[in-house]
């Protein structure tokens, strides 16, 4: 049941977003208690995700995207 710590991050990062299955987050859940790196990484990684929420971060849309790309001067 153990998992390796490389699956474990993946399965942190699905967690965030709730992409997780069900055994995916029981086996994440085991591995945290039983690796002191994963339960800092998992800490670190959720005050991310609750920071990059708080900041209302907005992407540009495509066509503002096009539009900025226009703007640039070439290079010849």
């Amino acid at each position: 049941m153990m998992i390796s710590c490389e699956k474990a991050a993946c399965i942190c990062n699905k967690a965030q977003y709730k992409e997780a299955s069900f055994w995916e987050t029981i086996s994440l859940r085991f591995h945290i208690l039983m690796c002191k790196a994963c339960t800092k990484h998992s800490k670190q990684n959720k005050k991310l995700t609750t920071l990059c929420n708080k900041a209302n971060l907005v992407a540009l849309s495509e066509e503002d995207k096009r539009k900025m790309k226009e703007s640039l001067p070439t290079k010849n």
